[in-house]
């Protein structure tokens, strides 16, 4: 049975920047929940960053700075390491990540001004997952991605 990772907030864990989560009220994910199928991961908790932490974004030259203009480049590399990791030893193809997120954003992410304006782009985890194969969908596109896991 294929296996799917899952950002650790989407599952209704506290561990956004703000404490807080985005828990992601689908059939589709409770059904493979029930079936053991799910990975949770947050990568920047991976990454070895803290809850709560100062929000961050990506600047116009890749790195990531939080909103003190302190750079956690290495922190958000490490966590999409280990969310890759996580991929080869459960052999995930498919992760579903949270959209606008410095990590897992999927076709959108923060403008690196702190403004709140998003622009089209992708986290650092879901380009690491996408070089390496992994298909990675925002939680807007579950049926998508259930699809291609034959549900």
């Amino acid at each position: 049975m294929k296996r799917v990772l899952i950002s650790a907030c989407l599952l209704g864990e506290n561990v956004r920047y703000d404490a807080k989560n985005c828990k992601k009220r689908s059939e589709i994910i409770e059904k493979w929940q029930k079936e053991d199928r799910v990975i949770s991961l947050c990568p920047e908790v991976a990454g070895g960053l803290s809850v709560p932490r100062l929000p961050a974004e990506i600047q116009a030259n890749g790195r990531i700075t939080n909103i003190e203009r302190e750079d956690v480049t290495e922190a958000f590399k490490q966590g999409a390491r280990r969310a890759l990791k996580l991929c080869c030893e459960h052999d995930i193809t498919i992760a579903i990540l949270k959209e606008g997120s410095p990590s897992c954003g999927t076709s959108r992410i923060n403008d690196g001004a702190f403004s709140g304006n998003k622009i089209a782009g992708a986290g650092i985890t879901t380009r690491l997952l996408r070089d390496n194969g992994i298909q990675v969908f925002g939680e807007h596109e579950l049926e998508q991605a259930a699809a291609l896991l034959g549900d």
